[in-house]
């Protein structure tokens, strides 16, 4: 029956639809910012196909930006720099060190153990590629490591900033499709953990075969000890990541509620370990805020271009084009995640979300994908382009902080990647995998 209401109801998309693509695409190409070729198609697509009046766009900017939910996204980057700022980020590094300091390739692990650590908070894996690279890139070179793959490791590492939640990106795709961030967060858990495990063994297995880091092979006893003293001297860093966990997964806070109790004892900590002053203040709110400015003005731009697309049946469209080709669920699952992949190549996670979430969601329903599975297959494929080029985003972070060639540690991440498309497909094809922690709403 929904097949063929599809048939039905799909419209023909024509050149109202694909000359504002192009416009975009030509905008981009010339380095216009995101946020203004964006607002440059929806204008040009509500001009050309006049589906919806042009007098409806400040108010949709307006409408689509005034959410409880998005005050979540400043509070968590705020978050991430006091971290930074007050040192007790290291104090995770620390523990992370302790943890696996038993094995050979300890500190590589450890260093894979921090960025996800640290993106459990900040939310966000740029972030999170820049404050764990700065600590642990000489150490890891020092260690055994060839500079190049040590930018790997942690450009990889921090792409968990993404998928662990609290992940600002569930929080906008939760705003665009209508769903709730706490569930989104629930359900990113154990996808996320998979993804950290994944590379984690990836750089046991490449320091195995290339011997980069010796070490490790101390007694239970000493472990335990080291474990141990890690926490006595750090303990207290944990009470941020603790908290946010307590509150989105018992239901007692929301994720804005835990955004803003987390900044509030990350700041208390750094008055009361003296590593944080008022005078830092203005530049902790300056750093956060340029942050913010880049993903909100995308969201504002990408939701009228969204509700345009809607009114000209772009998305029935899409479905019935790529459904006359092949109905095999199992061959459209693989071309949804062929062109998230492409498009996370060459453009930033947000207004990916935006765009595609809407065009991609009504096929994901026609092949019985339920919304969970497909928002955090959506984000996870997206996730691979922050490794790949020509995007590469932590690419181009730990790039700026070593002065190491991009291609040089693209090459190092190739390893990375194809375990990351394994879990992937892992979360795409097997339901159980996002929903196993939503019993009462995805049986």
């Amino acid at each position: 029956m929904l097949w063929n209401q599809i048939q039905q109801e799909a419209t023909v998309i024509g050149w109202d639809f694909y000359g504002p693509v192009l416009i975009f695409v030509a905008l981009i190409a010339l380095g216009v910012p995101v946020w203004a070729a964006i607002g440059a198609g929806a204008v040009s697509m509500l001009l050309i196909s006049e589906v919806l009046p042009l007098s409806l766009l400040g108010e949709s900017l307006f409408d689509g930006i005034d959410h409880f939910a998005l005050t979540a996204v400043p509070l968590f980057i705020l978050t991430g720099d006091v971290l930074v700022r007050t040192k007790l980020s290291r104090k995770f590094l620390d523990v992370a060190e302790a943890l696996t300091c038993w094995a050979r390739g300890g500190f590589g692990s450890a260093t894979v153990l921090v960025c996800g650590m640290f993106s459990a908070i900040s939310g966000s894996d740029a972030a999170g590629a820049a404050a764990v690279g700065r600590m642990t890139i000489d150490r890891l070179v020092e260690s055994g490591y060839p500079r190049p793959y040590a930018c790997a490791l942690v450009a990889a590492g921090a792409w968990t900033g993404i998928l662990i939640p609290p992940s600002i990106t569930y929080i906008v795709i939760g705003l665009v499709l209508g769903i709730s961030a706490s569930t989104l967060f629930q359900a990113a858990l154990i996808p996320g953990i998979l993804i950290l495990i994944s590379i984690l063994v990836t750089n046991i297995v490449v320091n195995r075969s290339h011997a980069y880091e010796g070490g490790g092979l101390i007694s239970f006893r000493d472990w335990l000890a080291n474990v141990g003293q890690a926490l006595a001297r750090g303990w207290y860093a944990f009470l941020v990541p603790g908290v946010i966990f307590w509150g989105i997964f018992s239901g007692r806070l929301t994720p804005t509620e835990a955004g803003a109790t987390a900044v509030m004892i990350t700041i208390l900590l750094g008055f009361i370990l003296g590593t944080l002053k008022l005078s830092d203040f203005p530049a902790m709110m300056v750093s956060s805020a340029k942050v913010n400015g880049i993903i909100l003005p995308i969201v504002a731009m990408s939701l009228p271009l969204a509700q345009a697309m809607a009114a000209m049946g772009v998305p029935q469209g899409f479905v019935f084009a790529v459904t006359s080709i092949t109905d095999n669920p199992y061959i459209l699952i693989l071309l949804m995640i062929a062109i998230l992949i492409a498009a996370g190549c060459v453009m930033e996670t947000t207004p990916n979300i935006v765009i595609l979430a809407p065009l991609l969601k009504p096929l994901a329903d026609q092949i019985g994908m339920n919304e969970i599975q497909f928002s955090i297959m959506m984000i996870t494929a997206l996730g691979v382009g922050f490794i790949t080029p020509p995007l590469g985003l932590n690419l181009f972070v730990v790039s700026g902080l070593t002065g190491e060639s991009i291609l040089k540690i693209a090459a190092r991440a190739v390893p990375f990647v194809f375990f990351m498309l394994l879990v992937v497909l892992l979360i795409a094809y097997v339901p159980v995998v996002s929903t196993i922690l939503l019993p009462d709403i995805y049986k």
